[in-house]
């Protein structure tokens, strides 16, 4: 599988081009999952977030993925595949050209993504792009930190690990305090591990397993 790992989405040119020269073809020419999951899991969200993220109608110029133009756009809500026969769901994922993985929640959303099977069948998924929003981008992540886990303080902070990297989002985003540049230096250094910590208008890329950051704003590799 192709990962783009964001913190905000698709935001500017650079990483559109990006997540095309991934696709191998137009983003109009492509078909994509949403993949709402991780909000259900997160305390400050609710079903008007879901709702506007999915439908793409979040209100001051907030990015939403589905918006990008595609072909077909789907839901592929974990919760739900464990009550559909795996011959039903598979062939959607299989199908798709793109993931589009939203925020929320990042330890939540990596046990629904175990406890769905969609785990399992990321491996045969060789030319499918995953694009990682926020805690989309985090739960593929070895750990997140406590500072990140909002569904059970104190629980493990563990996710998916399928980059050996882990990954503070938003930096620097205006009026949260908790998303400095201090609190990122404070964070990688209790992980101890390497780290990126990325604003919303930088993605990175992972490919075969060489990594690139594409950016139009800020970003800081930590514990290198």
């Amino acid at each position: 599988m192709k990962l783009l790992l964001t913190s905000g989405g698709v935001t500017n040119d650079s990483i559109r081009r990006t997540l095309e020269e991934m696709l191998g073809k137009p983003i109009a020419d492509s078909s994509a999952l949403f993949v709402p999951t991780a909000q259900w899991g997160q305390p400050m969200c609710s079903p008007e977030t879901v709702w506007r993220s999915t439908a793409g109608t979040w209100p001051d110029g907030i990015p939403s993925p589905v918006e990008l133009g595609w072909r077909s756009v789907g839901v592929l809500e974990l919760t739900a595949l464990p009550t559909i026969a795996p011959e039903r769901w598979m062939p959607w994922v299989r199908q798709a050209d793109a993931l589009l993985v939203d925020g929320g929640e990042a330890v939540y959303l990596a046990e629904w993504i175990r406890t769905s099977g969609l785990g399992d069948l990321l491996p045969e998924l060789e030319d499918t792009v995953w694009v990682g929003i926020s805690a989309g981008s985090m739960a593929l992540t070895p750990r997140v930190g406590p500072e990140f886990v909002d569904r059970d303080p104190g629980g493990t902070d563990e996710t998916l690990g399928l980059v050996d990297f882990s990954i503070f989002p938003h930096l620097d985003y205006p009026g949260w305090t908790g998303n400095t540049t201090a609190a990122a230096h404070r964070w990688a250094a209790a992980l101890g591990a390497r780290a990126y910590a990325i604003d919303d208008q930088t993605a990175i890329r992972v490919v075969d397993g060489a990594v690139e950051v594409i950016s139009e704003g800020t970003w800081e590799l930590l514990n290198a």
